[in-house]
């Protein structure tokens, strides 16, 4: 099982940010922290998902996790 690293920060603005480390450029704002969160892991999937379906990903990636930190 692989499990992400999900990094989660508040902006000046008041937005939080949340970005998954392994993952280039896959972040997310949100109003709150658990809503940056769970959009991060929305997109993280989808990426995962991509990637998977392209080819471009090992079986590795079939049971994942996330732990924000």
């Amino acid at each position: 099982m692989i499990t992400f690293k999900v990094e989660i920060e508040r902006e000046d603005d008041g937005r939080w940010l949340a970005e998954v480390v392994e993952l280039p450029g896959v972040l997310a704002y949100g109003d709150t922290e658990e809503a940056a969160l769970s959009r991060v892991q929305a997109l993280a999937l989808r990426v995962i998902a991509e990637r998977l379906e392209h080819g471009e990903a090992g079986a590795e990636l079939l049971s994942i996790s996330f732990n924000a930190g």
